[in-house]
């Protein structure tokens, strides 16, 4: 996202709010789309994580660093704050909280990385058909989803599971809190990323829900992009820029992520690597539109208009932070420079990063990680590179099941923290994949861009998505070495080999199609 000096902004401007995994981050957009010089503030939270695969936070403290966050960049702002028309709100998809009578948290807000309902998402393999399951939601039975989490949280603890009296996610939860009118409920983006939202017919899945025991009452009401509420009196009274000013529903933040980068349509696949990745293609799919999800990928929502299809992959930026941790090494370090200077493949290694757990392509619920081919003659250098270019490959399998539903001269945009500030990981990326790959300038947070876009067009600021310049021209091309394509290829063999042998009953997709050779996926109107 470009940047514009406070003085020369183009009015009027939009508040927008990233909340992620790892962080909170406010700041102020024009109406050109550029962020406003001065604006921003991020601060930076921990998720509580254990052995027993827990990855959760408590609600109240995160929504004390909301308030501080939103606080800190209005101050930043100043009197310009008076041009806000609207605030725009992404969040992390997939979390999960449970509120009691009264909308006081009753749980903590579990993360899609929380792999306690692992055994419960295969019990639910047994009990209803997935394939049917993953026709309608577009997402199969897996831990990070919402079904095998609540019946997790009903079988483990049954008494907290019945005093919730909705369940829901942090974003909503901090909404409603904030504001209040008719417009408040769950975005048809967010409720994509639960598993339980048909996202066909965008009503919450009867059949899932019959499965769980759950009615409907228990789960937000469904509101599209333009489903506006305002703020609270003693709210309005806090930030009287933003008094009367329309807060549009949270959106997920991978769905964001394609706006901020431009992929919005068939020409172009956006690359997000941040502590976790995904590759994902937005495509138009009205309600009642001929479009399903493979085996092997998901399908969820931009809008009532636009559906979000690809795929994540658990372990992107916090492998390579991990090795970091373990061997002492530094971003910037001796060990990092070695990897740099390695060939393609040239360490004799095979890494399964499943250090946390894995998602798409294979969706293994309890994969752990493994290193193999080690020998004396190992060096650190060698497992900092083997864990890049394993991370790619994984990415490298989504995007070849992704690239038969965009268009044939397609582009790759890529963006997100842990990839944009390494030169080396974009040329293993455009080397694995075999195709160019457009990283977005360093400073630029697709994210937290995308929701700017999504605020202004709901405010009707702008016409269209497209109508503000694309954030990919200022982008650097990193093209691929044909030489080094054909022995990632090899590798990503090699890998998948060993995958099948440590994880073959898991492998298996129980629908009745090979995850191997997946059906082609699109959307047509």
């Amino acid at each position: 996202m470009p940047m514009v000096a406070p003085g020369a902004a183009a009015t009027p401007l939009v508040l927008a709010i990233d909340l992620g995994t790892s962080s909170v981050r406010v700041l102020a957009v024009d109406a050109a789309g550029r962020s406003i010089e001065g604006s921003e503030l991020q601060q930076r939270y921990a998720i509580r994580t254990g052995a027993d695969g827990s990855a959760e936070t408590d609600a109240q403290p995160l929504f004390d660093l909301l308030i501080e966050t939103i606080d800190g960049a209005l101050a930043r702002l100043g009197p310009l704050a008076r041009e806000v028309v609207a605030v725009g709100f992404t969040s992390f998809w997939h979390g999960l909280l449970g509120l009691g009578a009264g909308g006081e948290p009753a749980t903590p807000v579990y993360y899609w990385g929380d792999t306690r309902s692992a055994a419960d998402a295969a019990a639910l393999r047994r009990e209803v058909d997935e394939a049917a399951v993953l026709d309608r939601t577009g997402c199969r039975f897996h831990s990070s989803y919402w079904p095998a989490k609540l019946r997790w949280l009903a079988r483990s603890q049954p008494s907290r599971f019945g005093e919730v009296a909705c369940w829901t996610g942090f974003a909503e939860y901090a909404l409603e809190r904030l504001c209040s009118g008719d417009g408040f409920g769950m975005s048809l983006s967010m409720a994509s990323g639960t598993g339980l939202l048909d996202v066909h017919r965008l009503v919450w899945d009867a059949v899932l829900l019959d499965a769980l025991g759950l009615e409907d009452d228990r789960l937000p009401v469904l509101v599209d992009l333009r489903s506006a509420v305002t703020l609270r009196s003693e709210w309005a009274a806090r930030w009287p820029a933003l008094g009367n000013k329309p807060w549009f529903p949270a959106l997920g933040d991978g769905a964001c992520a394609n706006v901020g980068s431009g992929a919005v349509g068939p020409d172009r696949i956006a690359l997000t690597l941040g502590t976790s990745g995904a590759v994902r293609l937005v495509l138009p799919a009205p309600p009642g539109s001929d479009w399903h999800a493979s085996p092997r990928l998901w399908a969820y929502r931009l809008d009532r208009e636009r559906a979000v299809l690809g795929g994540a992959v658990s372990n992107g930026g916090n492998v390579v932070a991990w090795l970091w941790s373990l061997l002492g090494a530094e971003p910037d370090g001796a060990a990092m420079a070695a990897a740099a200077e390695l060939p393609a493949d040239g360490h004799g290694l095979t890494l399964l990063p499943f250090v946390a757990g894995e998602r798409s392509p294979a969706w293994h619920d309890r994969a752990s990680g493994v290193v193999a081919g080690l020998t004396l003659a190992t060096r650190p250098e060698h497992l900092l590179r083997a864990g890049l270019e394993a991370v790619a490959f994984r990415l490298a399998a989504v995007y070849r099941d992704l690239a038969p539903m965009a268009d044939a001269d397609h582009q790759i945009v890529a963006n997100g923290g842990a990839i944009l500030q390494s030169p080396l990981w974009l040329q293993i990326m455009a080397d694995t994949f075999g195709h160019p790959v457009i990283a977005l300038p360093p400073e630029d947070e697709a994210s937290a861009g995308g929701v700017a876009v999504m605020a202004l067009y709901a405010a009707r600021v702008i016409p269209k998505l497209d109508a503000i310049p694309d954030p990919a021209g200022a982008g650097l091309v990193y093209e691929p070495d044909p030489t080094h394509h054909g022995r990632y290829r090899a590798a990503m063999e090699r890998q998948a080999k060993l995958e099948s042998r440590l994880f073959e009953r898991e492998t298996t997709w129980e629908g009745g199609d090979s995850p191997v050779a997946p059906d082609r996926v699109g959307c047509s109107e």
